[in-house]
């Protein structure tokens, strides 16, 4: 065809009948069949609802001049051979870099530690209208001098009121008054697909915004078990880290603090602290200059599908204890290896990392209820948390991998010399592996302290449990001063 488009709305309309893009009409979409539908006998077509994209740049404006650029000018020890090298601009792939290495190591105690300044930036948002500023910890970790620097340029010296490690959250003082301030949403309300953006500064990049959705919350991560982050797809970089996250009503529901990268940079995965934890961090910092945890004194692992099967779990869900601090608040409230605790104080502990997250959160001395599943019984225990600050729970690991067949361990009872250099009254030493035990990761010289929660008194014993068991058995080993379940599957 030959027609010649006059205008431009001439154009969207053929695009638009053509099923290239949707025509709008009446502030409805229609499809294009019913657009080339004839007009006689034709079954009318409901429009489909408009679906309205929140608007971000209200947002910005009116919330944007709260988030604040923090820059820090702090030290790091580095020896002199590596400062001179640093100072040289050589990278350390470089030969010459090597070079200084080797040579320092030559000079043996002679080669000085000594401090290189460091300077490093980031993000945060301001609170109270008096100055008080929120941000990551590892923003403003050894740092000798912070600036805040606000969106119409003005640069205050801050004072670090307080820092907190294990939840990763900072609190900033400025002197200065009637600043603007975000308001403060909570997690609960936070649906996973919902829209949020942060804004921070970005490789420096001031007032950069981004936007994406809630991809999950409460994901645990190996190195920060006190924190059930919010995940999403925001895109968040070196230098997003203590700014805020915000929902569609400008409400900040997270701080961002971490993203999950093979290369530096922002791979579609980022880690939020949830709001209510921060405050939470935040009113201690203020109040008292610190923040503090409570702790229950117990190692836990994961519990997977072949421990579920062992002890006769419906699901694999909870916190399986795989070691007890002797005379901790664990030990006290009566909990025993091999206990699974699936709720505290009536919440859910769906994974192991659940169980510290949700009792770092407590305040130490404050008494919980444990739901724990013991030997196929649902029991409840009272327990009095302790301090964080004295010991931090641990989270034991295992290889979770099994094999099929029998068990495969050659064992014998421990010598009593043995059993006093480990501490331990009963349990069988492992002589030698095979078969499915060898694949869960057992290793000859390991000491079988129980199976399937029956403490491993003798041989007998051992194969009594091992013939009633089903698909998996759950061992107890000790190995070295640890102590970790191994499942293997046995059918």
């Amino acid at each position: 065809m030959n027609t010649r488009l006059t205008s431009p709305s001439a154009l969207v309309l053929a695009l638009a009948t053509a099923g290239v893009i949707g025509a709008v009409g009446a502030g409805a979409y229609t499809s294009a069949r019913a657009v080339n539908a004839p007009t006689t006998n034709a079954t009318s077509v409901a429009p489909a609802a408009m679906v309205t994209l929140p608007d971000f740049s209200t947002i910005t404006t009116r919330d944007g001049p709260a988030v604040v650029n923090i820059s820090v000018t702090g030290t790091a020890k580095a020896s002199d051979t590596e400062a001179a090298s640093e100072m040289q601009g050589l990278d350390p792939d470089d030969p010459m870099f090597q070079f200084f290495r080797r040579f320092q190591g030559q000079m043996g105690p002679r080669a000085q530690q000594r401090e290189v300044p460091v300077r490093s930036q980031g993000s945060g948002f301001i609170v109270s209208p008096d100055g008080i500023i929120m941000t990551n910890a590892h923003v403003v970790k050894d740092a000798k001098e912070v600036t805040v620097k606000l969106t119409d340029r003005r640069e205050y010296r801050a004072k670090v009121l307080g820092a907190d490690a294990k939840t990763d959250i900072a609190v900033l003082k400025i002197d200065a008054k009637n600043l603007p301030t975000l308001a403060l949403g909570n997690t609960k309300d936070l649906k996973v697909g919902e829209w949020v953006l942060a804004i921070g500064s970005p490789f420096g990049f001031e007032s950069t915004v981004t936007a994406g959705v809630v991809s999950a919350k409460g994901r645990s991560l190996p190195d920060d078990s006190y924190v059930p982050f919010i995940q999403t797809d925001v895109a968040v970089n070196p230098g997003n880290s203590g700014g805020p996250l915000l929902n569609t009503r400008g409400e900040v529901v997270g701080i961002n603090s971490q993203i999950y990268s093979r290369s530096g940079g922002y791979q579609g995965v980022s880690f939020a602290i949830p709001i209510d934890v921060a405050v939470q961090v935040k009113d201690q910092i203020v109040a008292t200059g610190k923040a503090t945890h409570a702790r229950l004194g117990v190692a836990v692992q994961e519990v997977n599908q072949a421990f579920a099967d062992s002890f006769k779990l419906d699901k694999p869900e909870g916190a399986l204890v795989s070691n007890i601090e002797k005379g901790g608040p664990g030990d006290k409230a009566g909990l025993k290896a091999g206990d699974v605790i699936r709720k505290v104080d009536g919440q859910p502990i769906v994974s192991s990392g659940d169980l510290p997250a949700v009792i770092g959160q407590q305040t130490p001395g404050k008494k919980v209820t444990l739901e724990v599943w013991r030997q196929g019984e649902r029991q409840e225990l009272s327990a009095k948390l302790g301090d964080a600050s004295d010991k931090p729970t641990q989270v034991a690991k295992a290889d979770s991998t099994a094999g099929q067949g029998k068990l495969g361990l050659a064992l014998r009872p421990l010598q009593p010399q043995e059993k006093r250099e480990a501490a331990i009254e009963n349990g069988l030493l492992v002589e030698d592996v095979a078969g499915p035990s060898a694949s869960a990761g057992v290793q000859a010289g390991d000491v079988l302290l129980a199976i399937n929660g029956t403490p491993a008194k003798s041989l007998e014993q051992v194969r009594e449990v091992v013939a009633k068991a089903n698909k998996s058995v759950a061992l107890l080993i000790q190995r070295g001063e640890d102590k970790i379940f191994v499942p293997v599957r046995i059918g």
